[in-house]
């Protein structure tokens, strides 16, 4: 099952992190919050914690440190989201994710016992 889910969250965070260098959409969501400066630092940190889920699933200290960084992120992404009032339907992608990561997290914390 860790996985799967470590499969979907990876492959996941590429794609969102990837659209934000195809399209305005992305760049404009990080205006909309105010975060323009960091936008490209959050970007990045994504790549970072979608190649070290990949890496953790045969290292698991990777998958550890990988999926706490990515859980935190999003929750940080939902507390933003929370402030701005946007929808739960809007704010669903973050709270999956955090969700997603933090379970990931749980059984990698199991695994590197």
């Amino acid at each position: 099952m860790i996985t799967i889910a470590t499969l979907i969250s990876s492959f996941s965070f590429f794609a969102y992190a990837f659209s934000y260098f195809r399209g305005p959409h992305m760049k404009n969501e990080f205006k909309r919050f105010g975060l323009e400066k960091i936008g490209l630092t959050t970007v990045l940190l994504e790549i970072l914690g979608a190649l070290g889920l990949l890496v953790g699933l045969k290292f698991y200290f990777f998958l550890t440190i990988s999926s706490l960084g990515l859980a935190l992120l999003m929750l940080a992404g939902l507390i933003v989201r929370i402030k701005l009032k946007d929808s739960i339907w809007i704010s669903l992608p973050a709270l999956f994710y955090f969700v997603l990561n933090t379970y990931i997290f749980w059984l990698a914390m199991d695994l590197i016992k």
